[in-house]
């Protein structure tokens, strides 16, 4: 017999993402924040209206139905 090899599915969550509607593979909010290419920079984050921590966010699993908010400080004058 073949070696057979697990199919592999991500499976998306439908998530709100600043107001939008996002479908993800991001388990969790830190894999968000990489996912929409903010990781390099300073951003606060909540899910749901509570504040999350930048520590945290490994630990802050995603759910469907979940409302989350990244905000970024801008510079300016």
């Amino acid at each position: 017999m073949a070696n057979a090899r697990p199919r592999t599915t991500e499976r998306l969550r439908e998530i709100t993402v600043n107001g939008r509607a996002t479908r993800t593979a991001a388990q969790t909010l830190a894999d968000l924040v990489v996912e929409q290419e903010l990781g390099e920079g300073r951003v606060a984050t909540a899910v749901n209206g509570d504040f999350v921590a930048e520590r945290a966010r490994a630990g802050a699993v995603l759910h469907d139905g979940d409302s989350v908010e990244i905000l970024s400080v801008r510079q300016g004058g």
